[in-house]
């Protein structure tokens, strides 16, 4: 039987699942790579990659400002937690008042072509996610309508 690029395109997707799912901590039932995979899942520590690969270089409050909705305490969560994680670098200038900036590293770097990835995927099926939504909600809806008249 001949393999097809599909399938080898398959066999290689479900080769790197099993990997990663492959990993599982039996005691807890969890991924190690859980952890990382929920930082730059969250809204705060995305949008802090994008403004801070966008300008390079950005001080504290030019990134809160650039980040509608987010408080300065979550931004200085946000920001540390990057940095510990090796994706935000933290310079301090011996000034007065102190000056601090913030940027990528190379690993943050590699991140945000990632995440820009996905962003352009995200882009290309909305109108079909949408869609799906609203044949989902439609027939919930039905299905809903139906439940009470019985």
């Amino acid at each position: 039987m001949d393999i097809t690029i599909v399938d080898y395109q398959e066999d290689e997707l479900v080769k790197k699942l099993q990997k990663i799912l492959g990993d599982v901590d039996n005691e807890g039932g969890t991924c190690p790579i859980r952890h990382i995979l929920a930082r730059f899942s969250d809204k705060w520590s995305t949008l802090s990659i994008f403004h801070l690969g966008n300008a390079g270089t950005l001080r504290f409050n030019e990134l809160k400002k650039r980040i509608d909705g987010i408080s300065q305490r979550m931004l200085t969560v946000t920001l540390r937690t990057l940095e510990r994680d090796g994706l935000v670098s933290r310079r301090i200038y011996a000034e007065i008042p102190p000056r601090v900036e913030y940027q990528l590293t190379d690993l943050g770097r590699s991140l945000l072509v990632q995440i820009i990835e996905l962003g352009d995927w995200a882009s290309n099926h909305s109108s079909q996610i949408m869609e799906a939504r609203v044949r989902f909600d439609t027939r919930e809806h039905v299905i809903n309508t139906m439940a009470i008249m019985n």
